[in-house]
């Protein structure tokens, strides 16, 4: 579930370090399928220079979910460069009484990453293609490729293990938006690896900064949404 969760949440991210503003911070509405809410996610996005001078991208999604009895309080954040490369991908992650927090690190010229439990975990290396990215920074780079009129070849993306991430466009959608009506672009993701292989739909608002409004999630209860709360 945490998998599908994250997913279904950290579509509600993206940019473009040219055309994004620096800072940028959308909050969105989580709901069970009968339309009550089940918790709130917040995506942040910050360009921030590197010592070298480079510029990079802090990415960053909170999600905090509950149900009687159990509750949920994940964090993920990572660091990319302006091409979208991943630098670090972090997670801290909360269900009920368990806890876990891990770390990976790229090293793009050499192709290679470390995982990395914290807290006294372990390390494992691993090899990755080139810019490879993690979830948060490849769904940015989703919506700058949007902006450009085209969707992600397939791909790898990297969340501790690879998923293996295929977009297809569904066409154009209307959406309600406060109180009128928006053009938005329909996107079916689909997701596989170790502990997912799950399909989700994505609307993405025809504006100029290709706004992530609204995802749906199919589940054996129904149909879990992630909507930005405006």
């Amino acid at each position: 579930m945490k998998y599908r969760f994250l997913w279904l949440a950290c579509l509600c991210a993206g940019g473009n370090i040219c055309a994004q503003q620096a800072e940028e911070t959308l909050p969105y509405a989580v709901n069970w399928p009968s339309g009550l809410g089940l918790g709130e996610a917040v995506v942040t996005a910050q360009k921030v220079k590197a010592p070298d001078g480079a510029e990079r991208w802090r990415f960053e999604l909170k999600v905090d979910a509950s149900v009687p009895g159990f509750t949920v309080s994940d964090q993920f954040r990572a660091v990319a460069t302006a091409d979208y490369c991943s630098v670090e991908f972090e997670r801290d992650l909360k269900h009920g009484k368990r806890a876990n927090r891990e770390r990976i690190t790229f090293d793009q010229e050499k192709r290679s990453a470390t995982r990395e439990t914290l807290e006294g975990g372990g390390k494992s290396e691993f090899s990755i293609p080139a810019c490879a990215k993690d979830p948060l920074t490849f769904l940015f780079f989703v919506r700058r490729e949007l902006k450009q009129g085209r969707l992600p070849a397939p791909q790898p993306v990297f969340f501790g293990a690879s998923y293996a991430v295929r977009m297809e466009s569904g066409g154009a959608q209307r959406l309600r938006s406060g109180d009128g009506m928006v053009e938005a672009d329909r996107v079916i993701v689909t997701f596989k690896g170790p502990k997912a292989d799950q399909k989700l739909e994505a609307l993405f608002v025809r504006d100029a900064a290709r706004t992530p409004a609204l995802v749906r999630l199919p589940l054996a209860v129904g149909t879990l949404s992630v909507e930005l709360a405006r």
